[in-house]
């Protein structure tokens, strides 16, 4: 018989994985909706210190994201270790999990490092006149990125989240 202290130790990682998702989720939303877009318009781009600020920033939660994809991907890869029925989740969020780690090791390794490396010489400038194409052209790949990162990271949300609250209302059938 289940009991309410086994049932926990049996969800905790599904509950941690759960509150990583949507702390994940809502901070890139933070970053993305509110930060950059108020950093941009009081004038961000046009400061000799926007690369060094940006590249800062981005590096620091770059590396957040690598433990949160790889704590996910290890969650996802431990339902394996679990019951037959639990392993479908297995086959079916795998890749999503595998994609969200795939994703921060190239923000925090390629995209982060370019982009900051782009817009170092525009410091050293003085005032900013001119974006170069390149830069455009990455933050364009940072975009695309950023809306298959958020689908992924709210896919494996909700997923975790229904298969928590039919583990859930099995529970309480149970006791």
């Amino acid at each position: 018989m289940l009991t309410p202290s086994s049932h926990w130790q049996d969800n905790r990682w599904e509950w941690a994985l759960i509150l990583i998702l949507a702390f994940w989720f809502s901070s890139s939303l933070f970053l993305d909706l509110l930060v950059m877009p108020s950093l941009y318009l009081s004038g961000m781009m046009q400061s000799a210190e926007f690369a060094a600020a940006g590249t800062n920033l981005f590096s620091l939660f770059n590396r957040i994201e690598v433990i949160g994809a790889a704590i996910a991907l290890t969650v996802v890869g431990l339902r394996q270790l679990m019951p037959t029925w639990h392993r479908e989740a297995l086959l079916r969020n795998l890749p999503w999990a595998g994609l969200l780690f795939g994703i921060t090791l190239l923000y925090t390794y390629w995209l982060t490092p370019m982009m900051g490396g782009l817009g170092m010489p525009l410091s050293d400038l003085g005032e900013v006149t001119d974006v170069p194409q390149t830069m455009n052209q990455l933050h364009t790949l940072y975009w695309c990125l950023e809306v298959l990162k958020l689908s992924s990271i709210g896919l494996l949300l909700s997923r975790s989240l229904q298969r928590q609250l039919l583990v859930e209302s099995s529970h309480l059938g149970a006791i």
